[in-house]
């Protein structure tokens, strides 16, 4: 009986660690998923330009129409609906949030190069020109529930002009 006993207790602990690891594992996936997609949408974003001040020889990013492209191009690229919620076969439990959506350009009177600093989200970078800057998050995978809540998986993107020097 003793090794009955012994045997559960050492599959107990054997099936807690593998659903920890297939835990881990899909928040790998998804976090690599986020950070692709997020890489996509703000290069689509960026290239929403504002043709009048680009025939003035500026780069003006129009805001409305790079937040929709941004949007867009997530809903695309990860399986989302109107409302950034997953559609059915999507990898996602949860619904993505744009939690940061931001436009550096000449229209605010930046000079390039620019250090750009966002201490809530851990961003801190040389800007060449003009740039997007967008922060998603979606919940963490949960397998095993526990009493520490995991925090959402965060995933920044930049991107930027470089002026031809």
């Amino acid at each position: 009986m003793d090794y009955v006993i012994k045997l559960a207790f050492v599959l107990l602990i054997f099936v807690y660690s593998w659903f920890f690891q297939i835990q881990n594992q899909e928040w790998d996936t998804l976090r690599s998923m986020l950070k692709d997609a997020n890489n996509i949408a703000v290069h689509d974003a960026v290239q929403e330009l504002d043709e009048a001040a680009r025939a003035q020889g500026q780069l003006i990013i129009d805001p409305e129409q790079a937040y929709a492209t941004l949007k867009r191009s997530l809903e695309s690229n990860l399986g989302l609906d109107d409302n950034l919620s997953p559609q059915a076969g999507s990898r996602f439990r949860s619904k993505v949030k744009i939690i940061k959506f931001d436009i550096v350009d000449e229209s605010s009177g930046v000079t390039f190069p620019l250090l750009y600093e966002d201490s809530n989200y851990g961003i801190t970078k040389y800007i060449q020109g003009p740039s997007v800057i967008a922060v998603i998050q979606t919940e963490h995978p949960v397998l095993i529930s526990r009493t520490k809540t995991q925090e959402a998986i965060t995933v920044p993107a930049i991107q930027e002009y470089r002026f031809n020097e």
